[in-house]
């Protein structure tokens, strides 16, 4: 039995529900439980930003696609489809931060952008999705 590759990724619908539950609350206890105004305020504002961003995270799924035309970057406002031939490079970068070894995954175009992403905006592992995109065609050769 030959199992399908997967074609894309996206933040965990659960992560982002959690997100705009916990804003949801924060709202709610900004109202109810906070009695002075400054905190009352900065509780508001965190409340907001929270439902917001996961909001647009939401409208921004799937963050990362192999589509027939393409690989299309999904980001908050616009989709940006590249072309094999627009891409450069793509590849893992990885760092130690915090005691612990954090990978993003670098697609680097030939007009000279960089998108990174994260194992949040994957929803897997970054080397994972190296190793979808490298099967399908568009990882492991260098354009200059």
């Amino acid at each position: 039995m030959q199992q399908t590759q997967q074609t894309q990724w996206a933040p965990p619908a659960a992560g982002i529900a959690g997100l705009g539950v916990v804003g949801a609350a924060m709202a709610i206890a900004s109202v109810t439980v906070v009695t002075d105004a400054p905190g009352r305020i900065v509780a508001g504002i965190a409340a907001v930003s929270l439902i917001v961003f996961a909001g647009v995270t939401w409208r921004a799924r799937p963050k990362l696609a192999i589509t027939p035309d393409g690989l299309a970057l999904r980001g908050w406002f616009r989709t940006q489809v590249l072309r094999p031939s627009d891409i450069k490079v793509i590849r893992i970068t990885e760092f130690r931060r915090y005691a612990r070894t954090v990978r993003l995954l670098e697609v680097e175009t030939v007009g000279g952008g960089l998108v990174l992403l994260s194992r949040w905006d994957l929803g897997t592992d970054p080397l994972r999705v190296l190793d979808a995109l490298t099967a399908a065609g568009y990882a492991g050769r260098k354009r200059r």
